[in-house]
């Protein structure tokens, strides 16, 4: 009982992890509008503190796993929070968009490597067959960051000026540290033991089809949710006071889906991808025709957050798999995956704005994009190689 209370204990403090990166991520996106005009920009060229932010969770995610291979799991998060903290401390006090940009991209650096070394330290502490839970509940800290985190953050930006929200995110940051330091345990280096063997997991075939599947299977999401303060306002009708309640909305259908995509990943990894996949194709389709009814777009937004939640823990969980002797790296990789469509899809949505087609334009992109990332986990499916292991190999013909 007592190392069950343990390993509760920290799952929690890891999830506050994920709390902290989930509010500063998408907390961006609720006020852009903010940005854009207290910096005296547009709100596509604001649009790039989202880009910027990715670009630096794609760098920052394989650099940190290989370079810390031989590093305690619990100091190396207890740093990553550090330098996360940090870097939002940066944005808010960034004097130009430029300087934001940058502060964006520095605070991204730590993102991937958190998520992929929480999620192996959070597998090792639940024990065997459970890794798609162990993903979900770490991933759950940045689905009810969208609930309450986005929300809180976007209305304090809203009264007290868009600094106050990276603020905010950095006071969560302090508060991790201290729940990192009092209740992670000390966990000893995983799989990996070195920069060479971490740096196999990416001769893998498997381990680049599925970070290609990802980027491109969850680009549709960004391309829509980045701009979806002024979609939601100037399309759908929404007053902007009742913002922070729609992005709540969207954030409990993450948390949801992503329970659910664990359970499911647990059965097959297989079936929660095609589940993803067909989900947020027929969701963005409706939301291109509907969203100009605000009726419509609101349950939409909760659907969004949902169908494209099922894919997180399964995309994690086959990158695991698929390189099982470097599973830090792999796992880290997921985000890299993630954020690459989080800046391909806010570029794209921003290109197809700055020609003029109108903020339902990026949904048009989303249908796209979920079904070219459906048709890339079909061909991987059908002819990447077999996984080097044995177990490995069986364990993903199966799933």
């Amino acid at each position: 009982m007592k190392n069950q209370d343990a390993a509760a204990w920290a799952l929690l403090a890891l999830s506050m992890g994920g709390f902290g990166i989930g509010t500063t991520e998408f907390a961006s996106m609720g006020i852009l509008p903010l940005i854009a005009s207290g910096l005296n920009t547009t709100i596509p060229k604001a649009g790039y503190v989202i880009a910027a932010y990715a670009l630096g969770v794609v760098v920052g995610a394989p650099l940190v796993a290989i370079a810390t291979a031989r590093m305690s799991r619990r100091a190396l998060l207890l740093l990553l929070m550090v330098a996360f903290t940090v870097g939002n401390a940066a944005s808010a006090l960034a004097p130009t968009i430029d300087t934001l940009i940058l502060a964006r991209f520095i605070a991204g650096l730590p993102h991937g490597a958190y998520f992929g070394v929480g999620s192996v330290v959070g597998a090792a502490l639940l024990g065997p067959g459970r890794k798609g839970r162990a993903v979900a509940l770490l991933m759950a800290g940045l689905t009810v960051a969208n609930i309450i985190g986005v929300p809180v953050a976007t209305f304090l930006g809203q009264q007290l000026g868009w600094r106050s929200t990276y603020l905010l995110v950095g006071a969560i940051g302090v508060a991790t540290l201290i729940a990192l330091w009092r209740w992670v345990p000390h966990v000893a280096s995983l799989g990996g033991s070195s920069v060479r063997q971490e740096l196999g997991a990416l001769k893998r075939p498997q381990v680049w089809w599925t970070v290609v599947v990802g980027a491109v299977g969850f680009g549709g999401l960004f391309a829509v949710y980045s701009y979806i303060a002024p979609t939601m306002t100037r399309v759908a009708g929404l007053p902007e006071s009742a913002l922070p309640l729609v992005l709540a909305l969207f954030g409990t259908g993450m948390t949801v889906g992503t329970l659910w995509g664990g359970k499911l990943t647990d059965r097959s990894v297989t079936l929660a991808m095609w589940s993803g996949f067909g989900g947020v194709t027929l969701v963005m389709l409706l939301f291109a025709l509907l969203a100009t009814s605000l009726w419509a777009a609101v349950p939409l937004v909760f659907l969004i957050g949902f169908t494209a939640s099922l894919l997180g823990p399964a995309v994690q969980v086959r990158l695991m798999e698929a390189s099982p002797d470097a599973p830090s790296l792999a796992a880290s990789m997921s985000h890299s995956a993630l954020n690459m469509a989080n800046a391909a899809g806010a570029w794209l949505g921003s290109v197809v704005l700055s020609a003029g087609y109108g903020y339902l334009a990026p949904a048009w992109v989303a249908v796209a994009l979920s079904i070219a990332g459906a048709a890339l986990f079909w061909c991987a499916t059908r002819f990447q190689p077999r996984a080097p292991s044995g177990e490995s190999s069986k364990s993903l013909q199966a799933r």
